[in-house]
């Protein structure tokens, strides 16, 4: 069934309980993830982005990372509140995508254009935060759970020596995603008047 896209926008939701039980295969989700990331907008279409999808033992191995790292400085006593979290989370599900921004290019943006330069740092973040709400509804389209996670810079060290990453590709956040085990909380929404302006000319 076809939904408009701001019905799509509201079926994207944090899902917090996600399992393996994918009906979409793994390279048709490899191909919605490339199609969307590649048309997803960045200053200067300078295309920044970076992507990396784990599947199977290369997803779970990612949290297994993030566990390692947490145990460094979580205190013990709090730390099985921790462990439960991230295997409940995300290492349950069907995968991850990985998002990153070359930094290289943004270096090589502000040589070409040193006006700008102080902006193209915060432009790649733009267009990281682009691609990631784009791959996010694309998965909800699917029927596909996810949520966005910020364990950088905690797991970059390994996760780069882990997967071969280039040193350019500076860690933005990771996308666990799977089949949705349990339905998000009902969203609340702030007053419209304390959010928008709207001047009619």
């Amino acid at each position: 069934m076809s939904q408009n896209f701001n019905e799509l926008q509201k079926k994207r939701r944090s899902i917090y309980v996600i399992g393996k039980n994918v009906a979409v295969n793994k390279q048709e989700i490899v191909e919605l993830v490339k199609n969307v990331v590649r048309e997803s907008p960045s200053s200067f279409n300078s295309q920044s982005s970076r992507v990396v999808v784990l599947f199977g033992d290369d997803h779970e191995k990612l949290w297994n990372i993030a566990l390692d790292e947490l145990r460094k400085i979580v205190p013990a006593d709090a730390f099985a509140a921790t462990e439960q979290k991230v295997n409940g989370s995300f290492k349950a599900g069907f995968g991850t995508v990985l998002f990153f921004e070359d930094q290289d290019v943004v270096k090589g943006l502000q040589e070409k254009f040193p006006t700008y330069a102080d902006n193209f740092p915060v432009w790649s973040e733009q267009a990281s935060g682009m691609a990631q709400y784009a791959v996010w509804l694309a998965l909800a389209e699917k029927e596909i759970g996810a949520t966005v996670q910020h364990y950088n810079p905690l797991i970059d060290q390994a996760v780069a020596s882990t997967w071969g990453i280039p040193a350019s590709w500076k860690l933005r956040s990771q996308m666990p995603f799977g089949s949705i085990e349990a339905p998000a909380q009902a969203k609340t929404y702030m007053d419209d008047d304390a959010r928008f302006k709207v001047f009619l000319g």
